[in-house]
Order: C-alpha cells, then sequence, then structure tokens
C-alpha cells in the first residue's frame, strides 16, 4: 500500500534545515493538526487535575489515585493493536473521527454528573476509561500520521514534535486547569475538555489526509493484526525500543501518578499549587524541545537515553527527601526535560525502523508496551506507597530508573530513520501463477519454496544470512519457516516457508525493502557460477 505525495507539503516554502527542532510547523497541515492535537492535550490535562483532586476528596486511596492513571492505559492494552491494523486499512479520517466523538461523549457525560453530584470512585474511573478507549481507536493512526505531513528529512522532527506536544501542554493544562478548578468547579474543567475535543473534530474534517492506493486486495483485518505483530516479533531492533520503552516509563510514570500525594500531603499544596507544579514538567519539555535536537546532534542515542534516566532519576529522589516546594519545582523542571528527550528519541527511533504498509498496527504494538507498562508501574508504585509511604515509593522508582538504565544498556538502539530507505520496487510474482495458473482467489496456504545452489566454501557464510532470510520472510508474512541441506548434495539448501493465502503473499512481495533486496543480492553471490536459486509456489488443493 503506498501514499500519494501530500499536495500541500509540495506548495510550502523550501524544506528547511532537518536540524530545527521546530521545522516541522512551518507546513500548514501538520501545524493545524499538531495545534489541533495540542489544544486537546491541554484539555486532558486540565481533565487529569480536577480527575486527581476529585479523587483525593472522594478517597484517600493511593491505589484508587494511581488508577486514574491506569485509566488512560488499559484502553490502550485492549484496543490499541485492532485499532492500528484498521489504520492501515480504513479511511483515517474517519477512524481519528470515531475516536474523538467517543472521547466527546464521554467527557460531557462527566461534566453533567460532575455538576449534579453523582460522580464516585468508580464511575469517575469508568468515564475515564470510556475516554480511553477513544484515545485507543485515533492514537496509532494519529501518531504515525503526523509525520507525513512533512518531507522526508523532516519526519524524526516531526516525531520528536509530538511527544513535545503532549509535554508542553504540562505547562499550560495544569495550569489552567489548577486555577479554573479553585476558582469554580470541577464540572467545569470537565466541560472545557469536552468542548476541546469539538475544536479537533472540526480541524481533522478540514485537513488533507494524504490518501493511500494499492493495486493489492484489501488485507483482512485479523490477517493485518497477525502480520503487525509478526513484523515487530521478527524485527530485533524494535523489540529492544520496546523493552527500553517500558523499562524507562514503568518507574518514571509513576512519578506523574504519585505526584497529587506529594503536592497535597508532604507540601501543604492546594490546587492551584499542584497545577503549578505540573507546569513545571512542561516547563522542563519546552527546554528540551528547544535543545534537544542539538543534544541528539552532538551525542550518540544510547548516551541521550541514559542521560534521560539518570536526569530523571536524581530529581525523582530528591523529591522523594525534600519538603522544599521551591526545590520540587526545580527537580521537576529537570525531570520534566529527561521525559520529553527519553520518549522522543524512542519513538523516532522506533517509528524510524517502520516502512509504510506496517506503520499504524506496528507502532501500536509499541503503544501497547509503553501505556501497560505505565499503567503497571503507577499501580503498582500506588501499592508500594499505600503500603509503606510516598516516600518510599518514589525511592524505589529513582532506584528502579538506575537499575533499568544498567539492564537495557547492550540492547541495540535504532538511529531513528526518516523511513524513506525503505521504500522500494515490489518483487515481481511469475506472471504465469496468476494468469495461466489461475491462483488468484484461491483460499489456503500457500507453500514457497527455493533452492539455493551453492558455490564450494560458501555452506558457512550461507548459514549466517540464514537467520535473516528468517526474519524477512516472517517480518514479511510467512507464518512457518523451514531450512533444509540436500543430504546427496549437501551444497544445495532449500528454504521453505509457508504463507497463509494467494492474497497474503501478493502483500509480501509488495512489503519489499531496500535491506530484504541487498540481502538476496548478498545471497546471489554465493551461488555456483552460473546458477540461480529458484522458487517455486504451490497452493492448497482438496483431495
Amino acid at each position: 500500500m503506498h501514499d500519494q505525495p501530500n499536495p500541500t507539503a509540495s506548495a510550502e516554502p523550501p524544506e528547511p534545515s532537518p536540524a530545527g527542532g521546530w521545522a516541522p510547523m512551518r507546513y500548514t497541515e501538520f501545524r493545524r493538526l499538531w495545534l489541533a492535537q495540542f489544544t486537546s492535550n491541554i484539555g486532558s490535562w486540565m481533565q487529569t487535575v480536577a480527575a486527581q483532586w476529585v479523587m483525593t476528596s472522594l478517597s484517600s486511596s493511593a491505589l484508587l489515585l494511581s488508577a486514574i492513571s491506569a485509566a488512560g492505559s488499559i484502553p490502550v492494552l485492549l484496543f490499541a493493536i485492532p485499532a492500528g491494523a484498521l489504520g492501515d486499512l480504513v479511511d483515517r479520517r474517519r477512524l481519528i473521527l470515531a475516536g474523538q466523538l467517543v472521547m466527546l461523549i464521554a467527557a460531557a457525560l462527566l461534566a453533567i454528573l460532575s455538576a449534579v453530584g453523582a460522580l464516585t470512585p468508580w464511575v469517575l474511573i469508568a468515564l475515564l476509561v470510556m475516554i480511553g478507549i477513544g484515545g485507543a481507536l485515533g492514537a496509532p493512526t494519529w501518531q504515525t500520521l503526523q509525520p507525513e505531513l512533512v518531507p522526508g528529512a523532516l519526519r524524526t522532527p516531526a516525531i520528536q514534535l509530538g511527544s513535545v506536544n503532549q509535554n508542553l501542554a504540562r505547562a499550560v493544562g495544569p495550569a489552567i486547569g489548577g486555577v479554573l478548578l479553585a476558582a469554580t468547579s470541577a464540572a467545569l474543567v470537565f466541560g472545557v475538555n469536552a468542548a476541546s475535543f469539538v475544536a479537533v473534530l472540526g480541524v481533522v474534517l478540514v485537513t488533507r489526509i494524504p490518501a493511500r492506493t494499492s493495486d493489492l486486495p484489501r488485507e483482512h483485518a485479523f490477517a493485518a493484526v497477525r502480520a503487525g505483530g509478526r513484523f515487530v516479533a521478527s524485527s530485533p531492533p524494535l523489540i529492544a525500543v520496546i523493552v527500553r520503552a517500558m523499562a524507562f516509563v514503568f518507574f518514571a510514570g509513576a512519578l506523574w501518578a504519585l505526584l497529587p500525594l506529594v503536592a497535597r500531603h508532604r507540601l501543604g499544596l492546594g490546587s492551584g499549587g499542584y497545577g503549578l507544579l505540573l507546569a513545571c514538567v512542561g516547563a522542563g519539555a519546552l527546554i528540551a524541545a528547544n535543545l534537544g535536537p542539538a543534544l541528539k546532534a552532538r551525542v550518540p542515542a544510547r548516551g541521550v537515553y541514559a542521560l534521560a534516566c539518570l536526569l530523571t532519576a536524581v530529581p525523582t529522589f530528591v523529591i522523594a527527601v525534600t519538603h522544599s516546594a521551591a526545590l520540587v519545582a526545580a527537580m521537576l523542571v529537570a525531570s520534566g526535560a529527561a521525559w520529553i528527550t527519553g520518549l522522543g528519541l524512542l519513538s523516532a527511533a522506533y517509528q524510524g525502523e517502520l516502512p509504510a504498509w506496517v506503520k499504524a498496527r506496528a507502532f501500536a504494538y509499541y503503544l501497547v508496551a509503553f501505556q501497560g507498562a505505565m499503567g503497571v508501574g503507577a499501580l503498582a508504585l500506588g501499592a508500594v506507597a499505600q503500603a509503606t509511604s510516598v516516600r518510599t515509593a518514589l525511592i524505589v522508582v529513582a532506584g528502579g530508573l538506575v537499575a533499568s538504565l544498567l539492564l537495557t544498556w547492550l540492547l541495540p538502539m535504532p538511529a531513528g530513520a526518516s523511513g524513506l530507505e525503505h521504500a522500494a520496487d515490489p518483487l515481481p510474482l511469475p506472471s504465469e501463477l496468476t494468469e495461466e495458473f489461475g491462483v488468484t482467489g484461491r483460499r489456503g496456504p500457500v507453500t514457497v519454496t527455493v533452492t539455493y545452489p551453492l558455490a564450494e566454501g560458501n555452506a558457512d557464510e550461507f548459514l549466517a544470512y540464514a537467520k535473516q532470510l528468517r526474519r524477512m520472510r516472517r517480518r514479511t508474512g510467512a507464518i512457518h519457516w523451514h531450512l533444509h541441506q540436500d543430504i546427496d548434495e549437501p551444497l544445495l539448501f532449500t528454504e521453505m516457508f509457508v504463507v497463509a493465502s494467494w492474497e497474503e503473499h501478493q502483500h509480501q512481495h509488495a512489503r519489499t525493502e531496500h535491506a530484504d533486496q541487498q540481502l538476496l543480492s548478498a545471497v546471489d553471490a554465493l551461488l555456483r557460477p552460473g546458477a540461480a536459486r529458484v522458487a517455486r509456489h504451490a497452493v492448497t488443493v482438496r483431495p
């Protein structure tokens, strides 16, 4: 599946230098969606402040308070992966609009029930879960769509600005939410958040979404989900990024879940003071947005990730042991900068490894791992705080960040490429298969065998390449893969893999990447002079 060029981007000024962190904002469609998302994020942070503060009034349970954060994460675990598959298959505008409508309805109900005094802890959590479901429906598509609205060289800064967006909203939303909550009521704050979804709906309706066209049959939803899972599972760099992200957010995310207890019970602050503390986190994100590109240009990705972990761990430890509001505010500026730097780095590294055909569904696996780790971490550290103290829980967070850094240090760290190098001409299918034999439309698995007559002395090198062959076939759609060596002719190897259907095999050929073609060329160089690899296809028949 291929996307058509974005007409808006081509009408913009000449492409700015990719070194500028804010350069993607020069492109109208990107800027429009980014600002709409920013508006919605401000409303969401206002809602978070009000919801956490309402929960502290309804219950003193640290576990229920941590459930506020978990309420937004659990729906991602349940719905992000099928929503990611839909994002690669259906009209992306309609999918985003559907998610926004669900969130609008839930936010409006939250405002109404709060106004009439009908909120209980479980009703509050249930409506937040509903808002989380709406967010999960559109999140994979939203996150992977925005970088497509700028030229390829600016996609990494565009991905990073997606992370910056959420954290810059911390600098505005909590402060507005805290002040509005103190001056009026939680119902009004919830109502303002509902209005923010109306603004997003309007912007999405008028924004040009790049159209996607394909000559291949549309994938079935379940097959698309499985294909995305195989792609991620067979991509070691993606697994490494997911592990790093889970280790980071499991502990770092718990800091934000416990912060209301720090503000209210350790520092003695009101809702306005708590909002200002969160604003300090946003101020740190703003600093990182301006200085982050220069830092990443000078420091290797692995070093930037280490810095993000340490600059979150040290401030968390200081927050655990101090009762000074001013010192806590300063530490939150540092941790906010580290949070956005770490998340921006990981998200850009992950998306840079994704070809167009699998973008939304593969990114959904990242979202599931990310949100799941953050939700479970919030609940686990909330339970620690309830069983011991907030101080102990924060010290565990600091120590966990240092331990996770050490444990993941040796994992690979992708550079975060633009994704353009993934594009390649599809591997051609033999024409006689579709024209003379007429396999199109047949159901059932397809078995493909490829023979490799090797030159003398090349067997060991071929076996080393075979590991990459297996990953390539699995990434692009194979459900089984085997390699066989001929007993009578030891230099003749046969690769066999099974694909779920002929249509899926057609998609497999279209999922070619430059790296795949380079791998096949390297294998071809090992063959006997004058020989070639030969592929044979067998389709399912009924006896």
